[in-house]
C-alpha cells in the first residue's frame, strides 16, 4: 500500500503544477462586486479568530496530526489580489516536533481548504460525509513524516470570490432535525472544501415573529402562516401555509439559538453567510390589520382539490410603502439579533410563484421595490436570487428577464445560475444580460437516492463560463435539494472552486477510488471507469427526479402503462405516471458491480467502500425491479394470472432484500431521520408532530382525500432500509393483489379501491410511531454477493466470494 500511495503522490506532484498555475484574472461581474468585496474584507473576524477556528477544526478532523500544521492569515497583497491559499515546508520542520506544514490563506476557509488539498493532493486522503463512508484519513502518514513540498511551495489562488452551497429547500430535506453536533460536522466541511457563501436559513421563524409584532400580529396569527418542521422551505417561498404546524415556541427559540451558533462559527471561519430578506410572503391576518394594503392571494400550488386550508398564500405587492417598512424591519431584526451580517440576502419573490402581468415595468417596479426593502436595512445590501424561475417558467422571456434584473443597481444583485450543469442561462441570456452570477450544480432533487452526475459537464462548465467573452460570473456552488449522496459528485464540484484549467474527468478519476478506499485495487479502478461513462455521464438533459417503480409506485390502471409489447393506451397517462430515468446501459453497470464485489475482499475495512458497493447493489437492483414491474403488467395483459402471482411476490421479494441490504450501512438508515426529528421534541405531543413531519415528507408530502393522493405523492422518496420493508413493499402487494382480484373477478382493475386502500395505508403509516434502528447491520460484501447470484446470475457467477 505505501508504495502505490508514493507512486500515487509522485503523479500528483508532477501534475498539480500544471493544473495551478500562479495568475490571476477576473471577470466583468468580479468587478462590479469590488464594493462589497472590500466591505466584506474590512469585516472579516480577527486573524487570531480565524487560525483559532481552523485549529480547531483540525483538531475534530486528525486529532493526532494538530501539531504537524501551521497555520497563517496572509492578505490577499500576498495572492495577487485575490483570495489563496500557499502550502510550504514549514522553516522549523527539521527540528523534532515542530510543525511539518506551513499553510497560509487570506481567510480560515482558505487555510482548511489548504489543509485538504495537501491532504487529498500528497496524503492520497479521501473527505466525504459521515452517512457516505465518512472520511479516508489511513493514507495519511504518521505525524513527522508527512510528505515534503518542492521547490519554495504552492501558489493556488481562486479563480473567482465565492463558492455557494445549498439550495432555499436544502433546510428541510436535509437539515430539518440538525443538532449542533450535526451542524459543527457540516461547517467544518464546508470549509475543508472551501465553501465561503453558505445559505444561513435557520431560525427566521423566530426573527419573524418579533417583525410581525411590530405589525400587529400576535403569535397565535402566525399559527396558520409557518409549516411544519420539515416543510418551513415551502411556507418561506409562499407555496403552502399551515402544512405540519403549528410551531411551537420552543422550536422557535431552539432554532434561533441554533442559528446563532451557526452564524458565530462560519463568521469565525471568514465565511460570507447569506440571511433571507422579506418577499412579500405574510399571513392572512395582515389583511386585517392593514385593509388599505395590496396584498393579493396566490393560486393553488399541488393542494388535492386547491384546498385553501393550506394553499393560496398572500403576498404583499412590493409596490405598496408597507413592503418596504416590513422588509427593512426584517433586515434590521436580524442584524440586531446576529449582531452583524455579510450584507447579501436571498429572496425569491416569483420562485414558483408567476407574477400577475407580463409587463416589463410592472416587474422593475416590483424588483425596485423589493431591493429597496433590503437596502433601508442595510446600506451595503446586495440581493441574491436564485435562478431557477428562468429554467422552468416559460413566464420569463428576454423582456421580462431584463425588467427583473435591470431593475437593481448592478454589483447590487447576484443570480444563482441554479441547473447550470444541465441547462445553464448565462448562455441564452447574454451573461444574465450582465448582472453577475454564479454558476451553480443543482444535481440532485428533493434528496431522492440515486447515483447519477454530470461530470464532464462539472469538470469543464464552470471554467467555461468563466472565460467566456464578457463573462459577469462571480463564483461557482453547489445547489442541490439534498445532500448525503453521490460523493464522487461534490468532491470534484468543490474542486472546482480552485481549477483555472479544465478537468479531464478521467484522469481525475484514476486517483479517486485510491483516495476514496486508501489503497489501489485494479478491479475498482476498472469498475469506476464504467461508472464513469455510464451512471456518472448524463447527457439526455432530464431533471433526474428518482422515479424507479419501488419508490415512486404508478398510481394509474394497469391498462395504461406502457410495456415492452405496447405502448400505453391513454395518451395522458404521462400526467400521473413518470417513467422511471434511464441514460445508461444496465449490462455495464452490472459489469461494474461484479468487479466492485470481486476486489470486496481487499477493502473489507472500509466504510467508504461498503457505501459505495450498497449504493451500487441498490442501483442495480432498483433497475432490475423496475424490468420486473413491466413483466407483471406484462403478465396481467396476457391474463396470466400465475404469472402475474409469481412475478408480483418475486416484486416485494427484491423489496424486501434491499431493505436488508440497505441496513448494512448507515447512510441507508430510515432510523436517523425519525429519532433525529424526536430528539428535537421537549414532550409527546412534539414528538408525535415531528415524527408525523419527518413521516410525510418522505412520503406523501402533501395533503390527500380519501381516493385522491397528494399531487407530490413520492417526491422526498429515500431508498432507506425499514421504508422498503414496511412501506414501499406493502405497497406493491396491495396493487398485485388488486391485478390478481381483476383477472379472477373477470372484470376491470378497481382503480378506486387500490387508491383508497394504498392512501389509507399511507396515512397510517404517517402516523405510526413504530422504532427503526439507527445503527447498521449486516455483511455489505455478503449480502451484496448472494443478491447478485440470486437475481443477477446469469451475468456471471461469484461462487469464489
Amino acid at each position: 500500500m505505501a508504495s502505490a500511495i508514493t507512486a500515487y503522490i509522485a503523479v500528483v506532484l508532477t501534475t498539480v503544477v500544471l493544473l495551478f498555475t500562479v495568475t490571476h484574472s477576473s471577470t466583468l461581474g468580479v468587478e462590479y462586486l469590488s464594493r462589497l468585496l472590500e466591505v466584506q474584507d474590512r469585516e472579516r473576524a480577527p486573524s487570531s479568530v480565524q487560525i483559532s477556528a481552523a485549529k480547531a477544526v483540525l483538531d475534530r478532523l486528525i486529532p493526532s496530526h494538530s501539531a504537524s500544521f501551521d497555520f497563517q492569515i496572509i492578505t490577499k497583497e500576498h495572492c495577487g489580489g485575490v483570495s489563496c491559499f500557499s502550502i510550504s515546508n514549514h522553516p522549523s520542520s527539521n527540528v523534532q516536533g515542530a510543525p511539518e506544514i506551513l499553510i497560509r490563506g487570506v481567510t480560515g476557509v482558505e487555510l482548511l481548504a489548504g489543509l485538504h488539498w495537501y491532504l487529498k493532493n500528497l496524503c492520497g486522503a479521501h473527505i466525504s460525509w459521515d452517512k457516505t463512508g465518512g472520511s479516508q484519513l489511513s493514507s495519511v502518514p504518521k505525524s513527522g513524516f508527512l510528505p515534503k513540498i518542492q521547490d519554495d511551495g504552492l501558489l493556488i489562488q481562486r479563480p473567482v470570490p465565492w463558492n455557494y452551497y445549498q439550495n432555499a429547500v436544502t433546510s428541510s430535506y436535509t437539515f430539518a432535525w440538525w443538532d449542533w453536533k450535526r451542524w459543527e460536522k457540516e461547517i467544518d466541511w464546508m470549509a475543508l472544501q472551501g465553501i465561503n457563501m453558505p445559505l444561513a436559513f435557520t431560525g427566521q421563524e423566530a426573527i419573524w415573529q418579533k417583525v410581525f409584532e411590530k405589525f400587529n400580529i400576535s403569535s397565535s396569527d402566525l399559527d396558520d402562516f409557518f409549516g411544519g418542521p420539515a416543510f418551513l422551505a415551502w411556507s418561506r417561498m409562499a407555496n403552502l401555509h399551515g402544512w405540519g404546524g403549528p410551531l411551537p415556541q420552543s422550536w422557535l427559540d431552539q432554532q434561533l439559538a441554533m442559528q446563532k451558533k451557526i452564524l458565530a462559527r462560519m463568521y469565525e471561519l471568514g465565511m460570507t453567510p447569506v440571511l433571507p430578506a422579506f418577499s412579500g410572503n405574510v399571513p392572512a391576518a395582515l389583511k386585517n390589520v392593514y385593509p388599505s394594503a395590496k396584498i393579493t392571494r396566490l393560486g393553488n400550488w399541488f393542494t388535492v382539490d386547491s384546498n385553501p386550508k393550506w394553499c393560496c398564500t398572500y403576498l404583499l405587492d412590493a409596490t405598496d410603502p408597507l413592503f418596504i417598512e416590513i422588509g427593512k424591519a426584517f433586515i434590521s431584526q436580524q442584524v440586531k439579533e446576529y449582531g452583524r451580517s455579510s450584507h447579501i440576502y436571498n429572496c425569491d419573490t416569483f420562485d414558483e410563484n408567476t407574477p400577475p402581468t407580463d409587463d416589463p415595468k410592472y416587474i422593475s417596479s416590483l424588483a425596485a421595490a423589493i431591493f429597496k426593502g433590503m437596502q433601508s436595512g442595510d446600506d451595503e445590501a446586495v440581493w441574491l436570487m436564485q435562478g431557477w424561475l428562468f429554467a422552468y417558467d416559460p413566464y420569463w422571456r428576454p423582456p421580462q428577464m431584463q425588467a427583473l434584473l435591470h431593475a437593481v443597481p448592478i454589483g447590487k444583485m447576484i443570480v444563482l445560475d441554479l441547473f447550470a450543469e444541465v441547462k445553464p442561462i448565462w448562455t441564452t441570456s447574454d451573461q444574465f444580460y450582465g448582472v453577475p452570477y454564479i454558476w451553480c450544480m443543482l444535481h440532485n432533487f428533493a434528496g431522492n437516492v440515486e447515483m447519477y452526475g454530470v461530470l464532464d459537464s462539472v469538470g469543464s462548465g464552470p471554467v467555461d463560463a468563466r472565460i467566456s467573452n464578457n463573462s459577469t460570473m462571480v463564483g461557482v456552488g453547489m445547489s442541490m435539494e439534498g445532500i448525503e449522496q453521490n460523493p464522487v459528485v461534490y468532491d470534484l464540484m468543490s474542486e472546482m472552486a480552485f481549477q483555472r484549467k479544465k478537468v479531464n474527468v478521467k484522469t481525475w478519476l484514476d486517483s479517486y477510488s485510491s483516495r476514496r478506499y486508501g489503497k489501489f485495487v485494479p478491479s475498482i479502478q476498472e469498475a469506476w471507469t464504467i461508472l464513469y461513462h455510464t451512471l456518472y455521464n448524463c447527457t439526455d438533459g432530464a431533471y433526474d427526479k428518482n422515479r424507479d417503480i419501488i419508490v415512486a409506485f404508478p398510481d394509474v390502471d394497469p391498462s395504461f402503462l406502457p410495456t415492452n409489447k405496447n405502448p400505453p393506451k391513454n395518451t395522458t397517462t404521462d400526467e400521473t405516471f413518470d417513467k422511471p430515468h434511464l441514460w445508461y446501459s444496465t449490462t455495464k453497470v452490472i459489469h461494474a458491480l461484479q468487479l466492485f464485489i470481486k476486489g470486496g475482499n481487499e477493502l473489507s475495512e472500509s466504510n467508504t467502500f461498503r457505501f459505495d458497493l450498497v449504493d451500487l447493489t441498490r442501483q442495480v437492483l432498483a433497475k432490475y425491479a423496475n424490468d420486473l414491474f413491466v413483466d407483471v403488467i406484462e403478465a396481467y395483459e396476457e391474463k396470466d394470472i400465475d404469472g402475474v402471482i409469481y412475478l408480483g411476490e418475486k416484486f416485494v421479494e427484491v423489496v424486501d432484500d434491499m431493505d436488508t441490504l440497505l441496513a448494512c450501512h448507515e447512510g441507508f438508515l430510515l432510523g436517523p431521520w425519525l429519532e433525529s426529528s424526536k430528539q428535537l421534541a421537549i414532550n409527546k405531543q412534539q414528538e408525535k408532530q415531528y415524527e408525523w413531519n419527518a413521516r410525510t415528507q418522505i412520503t406523501m408530502w402533501f395533503d390527500n382525500t380519501e381516493e385522491e393522493a397528494s399531487l407530490l405523492r413520492d417526491y422526498g422518496n429515500k431508498y432507506w432500509s425499514g421504508l422498503l420493508r414496511d412501506y414501499y413493499g406493502p405497497r406493491a402487494a396491495i396493487y398485485f393483489k388488486y391485478l390478481r382480484e381483476s383477472l379472477e373477478k373477470g372484470e376491470g382493475f378497481n382503480l378506486k379501491n387500490w387508491k383508497k386502500e394504498w392512501i389509507k395505508l399511507t396515512n397510517e403509516w404517517q402516523n405510526g410511531n413504530n422504532v427503526y434502528p439507527i445503527e447498521s447491520e449486516g455483511d455489505a460484501l455478503k449480502i451484496s454477493w448472494r443478491l447478485f447470484d440470486k437475481y443477477l446470475g446469469d451475468f456471471g457467477v461469484l461462487s469464489d466470494h
